[in-house]
């Protein structure tokens, strides 16, 4: 019997960090939805199919297989048999995936790909509805923020450390728009599931809050 964790919340919270932490430390498979999101872009520049054809994307997504694996504790992207690590980190990519994830058929296919491969193996997931969408019956939910100012703080220092320029201001400023977005968009929005339990990472390092969730799991 697979065992599943589903981690939601706002932009910044660290979701994906954690995510990965808890993972490694139970050594479950980390679900990295994007990655799929990503390859599946990837089937569409290949077959041909522009962001704007969306009756060819709702049409071709059918044909599409995503799943995740790891190997040696490195995560390998599969798209329809094929490993697609290498090709799915592009600016070519990265564009078609912001244009074609909103779509309704792409989104269903992936989230049946994600159930189905969190009923075969022990899994960590995270996103904005992982337990109220993607994984209604996950073993454990928990609903992980943080204050505008932290997240808004940690994507500074995350800039900063790239060499970027960046105003602190003006970055907490998107993150409490992202919020109102996410959390009001029609498909899908973002909310605590009811079975959530709240964590507010805030104050807590990356290793407690992981710890916290593990302790969760029984």
């Amino acid at each position: 019997m697979s065992y599943s964790i589903a981690i939601d919340g706002p932009a910044g919270a660290g979701k994906s960090t954690i995510a990965k932490l808890i993972a490694k430390k139970k050594g479950y498979i980390y679900i990295d939805t994007g990655a799929m999101y990503r390859a599946m872009a990837l089937y569409f520049i290949e077959a041909g199919i522009g962001a704007e054809e969306q009756d060819k994307i709702s049409a071709a997504v059918q044909d599409a297989n995503v799943t995740i694996t790891y190997e040696n504790g490195e995560q390998n992207v599969w798209l329809n048999g094929r490993n697609v690590n290498g090709l799915i980190r592009t600016e070519k990519v990265s564009m078609m995936t912001s244009l074609t994830s909103a779509n309704k058929a792409v989104r269903e296919k992936l989230v049946e790909l994600q159930r189905a491969l969190a009923q075969k193996e022990n899994v960590v997931m995270d996103g904005r509805d992982i337990g109220t969408c993607v994984l209604p019956n996950a073993n454990v939910k928990v609903y992980l923020t943080a204050s505008s100012h932290v997240r808004a703080l940690r994507r500074y220092h995350e800039l900063e450390q790239k060499g970027e320029s960046c105003d602190l201001v003006e970055i907490e400023k998107d993150i409490i728009q992202r919020d109102k977005q996410d959390m009001s968009r029609e498909i899908s929005p973002l909310k605590q599931a009811e079975d959530a339990v709240p964590i507010d990472s805030s104050d807590m390092t990356i290793e407690e809050v992981a710890d916290a969730i593990i302790a969760l799991c029984k």
